[in-house]
């Protein structure tokens, strides 16, 4: 069943209206929000900036009382304007006078401290010259002393306020005037529309030149923002510059590391074994320092052109990170090193997310090398908690052997390996704490969550996590 048209047309015309009654409505409220609510709220007027181009000429001694010069030159125009109406006045009325030039010169007072109420007193004083006028004044409902005054304040409070009061005081002006022009057409037409247009050409210059100040303003803060901004790009840049050139440093010399370790054995006549299996340890370690070096050169230097990358290869950010299958490998080479340690894994174990499985593999790191630097001739236990949430690690090492005093890198908190560890661990939402035991050796917790329905594709590592991970269960030194 279809409506007729003409209940379409009614429906149509019932929804214009609505909005058009909330337009008004909200109109209203806007001028009663700007210039009812508050009318005569206490706002003074602020002294001028200490930093303003009119003090900068000033001696330094005159350049606090200076900072009242909008004061005193409202105090004096206000002055000056009673008293030129009051002279005016005198050939026609004795006390009208007066009267009409404090209505006039009271709201320049008051705009010191009530902008807006000083507005609805100088409208007030227009009405109170449009009723006691005698019928030989010319300028009416505005006298020239009153025309000159309603206009300062209409540019003060503009100039203190924002433009939509601005708009909502030259209405109100021009209804007034009109009001008081429609009872005699005579006398007030023309000063009515005199105010009018003058108080409108006035306020748009006024607030042409605030939205002229305020972009310049904008303008200034935008290429203060974009100096900023240009001065941590040069600090980024400069960082990266460091780090490529550290990188060819410390490249340079453990590439000579690792080329001497590998020649060494050939230069003594039926080394022992011992010494050549040190001297590949040393060459193995040598070769993967360089390639993480290498690796994390190749985030820094994503940013470059193609063929612009220094030959980085296969090495570069693209280069398998290592997991928890990698985890064997890294202990043998800690006990090659000189540090007993266990480790034990509880819980079944299965693929993790890669970001929890390299920070684990990072954290396990990190804390061997700091119990191998810190605690010479201890022994370490490496333990890993399989749990449905997440992953739990606890690496615990115990009191060193030997003294520490002297020795390259000792001594708690020497660098950043701690540090680098609760990063990881926030980075994956986890919890870590570092702290010594009570024995004198200090063990690292950490728990990495892992969301339960998180999976990764494993098929190219299931081989590889498979038979490390069995190893890992009870691997004893």
């Amino acid at each position: 069943m279809t409506k007729p048209a003409g209940a379409k047309t009614a429906a149509a015309g019932g929804s214009r209206q609505p909005t058009e009654l909330r337009m008004a409505r909200d109109a209203l409220h806007d001028l009663r929000a700007d210039l009812l609510t508050g009318a005569f709220a206490f706002r003074p007027l602020p002294p001028l900036p200490e930093d303003h181009r009119l003090l900068r000429r000033l001696p330094a001694a005159a350049r606090g009382p200076a900072r009242r010069l909008p004061h005193l030159a409202l105090v004096g125009l206000a002055l000056l304007l009673m008293f030129i109406e009051s002279v005016n006045s005198q050939p026609y009325d004795g006390g009208g006078g007066l009267v009409r030039a404090l209505f006039l010169g009271v709201p320049l007072i008051v705009l010191l401290f009530r902008p807006i109420g000083a507005f609805w007193l100088s409208l007030g004083g227009m009405f109170f010259t449009a009723v006691v006028a005698p019928g030989a004044w010319t300028a009416w409902p505005w006298t020239g002393v009153s025309f000159v005054a309603h206009l300062v304040v209409l540019l003060v409070v503009a100039a203190r306020t924002r433009p939509r009061v601005s708009v909502h005081m030259w209405l109100l002006t021009a209804l007034a005037g009109g009001l008081a022009a429609a009872t005699d057409p005579y006398r007030g037409a023309a000063v009515a529309f005199a105010m009018v247009v003058v108080s409108g050409i006035v306020l748009t210059l006024l607030l042409a030149v605030r939205g002229w100040r305020d972009s310049r303003r904008q303008v200034v803060e935008q290429v203060a923002v974009v100096e900023e901004e240009r001065s941590r790009r040069t600090l980024l840049e400069e960082r990266t510059t460091i780090a490529r050139e550290l990188h060819d440093v410390v490249a340079h010399h453990m590439s000579v590391v690792a080329i001497q370790a590998e020649a060494a054995p050939y230069r003594v006549q039926d080394p022992p074994e011992e010494l050549v299996a040190a001297l590949a340890t040393i060459r193995q370690n040598a070769v993967t320092a360089l390639t993480e070096l290498r690796r994390v050169l190749g985030v820094v230097r994503a940013d470059l052109p193609g063929g612009l990358d220094g030959g980085l290869g296969d090495w570069g950010p693209e280069a398998p990170q290592p997991t928890l299958a990698d985890l064997g490998g890294l202990l043998e080479n800690v006990r090659r090193a000189g540090l007993e340690v266990e480790s034990v894994t509880t819980g079944r174990p299965r693929p993790l997310p890669q970001g929890v499985e390299l920070s684990a593999y990072r954290i396990v790191q990190e804390a061997l090398s700091n119990a191998l630097r810190h605690a010479p001739g201890a022994s370490a236990r490496v333990e890993l908690g399989y749990v449905p949430v997440g992953l739990g690690l606890r690496i615990v090492n115990g009191p060193p052997a030997e003294p520490v005093e002297g020795r390259v890198g000792a001594g708690r908190g020497a660098g950043h390996g701690v540090l680098g560890m609760r990063e990881r661990t926030a980075m994956l939402g986890g919890e870590l704490t570092a702290e010594e035991t009570e024995d004198g050796g200090f063990a690292v917790e950490a728990f990495l969550p892992v969301e339960p329905d998180a999976a990764r594709d494993t098929a190219p590592d299931a081989g590889r996590n498979t038979a490390p991970d069995a190893a890992l269960r009870k691997d004893a030194p």
